[in-house]
């Protein structure tokens, strides 16, 4: 029996706990251990099946968000497996050894959906790119499929210069946390680039924001920044080119949309094994990791039409196993 993707992706989407090539082979008759490591070993799939997948199932709107995070698919135990490299980690909260991917969302404001339409893995040993580099990669592919939005979203690892200019060539707006050592100016030139830590702010600059210039834009390109506190303990910057934007309750409103992606990357680890494979070829890995995204693209499909989560959706898959084990258990406690 051969594997294709169709049937690796049903068993991704089947199985709880176990995502190994041999738990697979072990549980449809036919198939061997082999030959599903032979499909992820020598397909080449490419993340063009992905957007595929969701086109169709996006409501489109030039009100729509794109929103780019990284996350990092954790292989601290293992020894041999390609593209591991030590990487910091938001979630273990610092560096080990895993997979970097670099995830581009599209949040629907209106229906209050969100798809993922596109990611990069990120391996600058095989194709020399840094994760800006897939950001803007990225970015152009939107631009090419025609796909309709105005606001990117994205996290301080991304403003740079170059990315701001980008986007506001492009047309775009965007909303960022910059670094606190940031340097920017807000005296017209009068006085040296500072960081933004070190700016002092009146009353009515801390409710509408201030324009700055940052250092090393064009002279005249300015963004505005507004101090937002975010708890007793955290305070963010953030820039953005929507000049007419003038309530900061309103600019952390919005960049609390980011928090989808960390939705994204949650149910994706807990639910599609994305993190899980255990193959240690680099091609065997990105297969894997494709699937796993088209198969958490499916759970979301189902989720929305029927008003769920996913978790419900696979946790619901062992309720008929539940129901038949309580009523005729297959090992008998008495």
């Amino acid at each position: 029996m051969k594997t294709a993707i169709d049937s690796y992706c049903q068993y991704l989407l089947s199985t709880q706990v176990n995502y190994t090539c041999t738990h697979f082979a072990a549980h449809v008759e036919g198939l061997s251990h082999d030959s599903v490591h032979r499909f992820l070993r020598d397909e080449k799939l490419t993340p063009r099946l992905l957007w595929e997948q969701a086109q169709p199932l996006i409501v489109q709107s030039s009100y729509a968000y794109i929103i780019f995070d990284d996350t990092v698919l954790d292989k601290r135990h293992s020894r041999a497996i390609g593209m591991a490299r030590r990487q910091y980690s938001g979630n273990a909260h610092g560096i080990i050894k895993g997979i970097g991917v670099v995830n581009c969302l599209y949040l629907d404001p209106i229906n209050q959906q969100f798809w993922l339409l596109d990611f990069r893995v990120f391996d600058p040993g095989t194709d020399g790119k840094g994760k800006l580099d897939h950001v803007q990669d990225m970015l152009r592919s939107l631009k090419h499929r025609g796909v309709l939005y105005q606001t990117v979203l994205m996290d301080s690892w991304y403003a740079t210069a170059d990315m701001m200019k980008y986007l506001i060539k492009e047309g775009k707006t965007f909303y960022c946390p910059i670094k606190s050592n940031r340097k920017v100016d807000d005296s017209g030139g009068k006085e040296p680039y500072k960081p933004v830590d070190g700016l002092t702010w009146g009353e009515q600059e801390l409710k509408q924001g201030k324009l700055v210039k940052l250092h090393r834009f064009p002279l005249d390109v300015k963004v505005k920044l507004f101090r937002v506190e975010v708890s007793t303990h955290r305070t963010d910057y953030i820039v953005t080119n929507d000049a007419g934007q003038s309530d900061a309750q309103a600019v952390k409103e919005t960049c609390s949309l980011r928090w989808c992606v960390e939705q994204l990357h949650r149910e994706e680890k807990q639910l599609t094994g994305i993190e899980q494979s255990q193959c240690r070829l680099a091609r065997a890995q990105r297969n894997h990791i494709l699937a796993a995204t088209l198969v958490w693209t499916r759970l979301k499909q189902i989720a929305y039409a029927y008003n769920q989560t996913i978790y419900q959706l696979k946790k619901g898959l062992l309720d008929e196993y539940m129901r038949q084990q309580l009523a005729n258990p297959s090992i008998a406690f008495r």
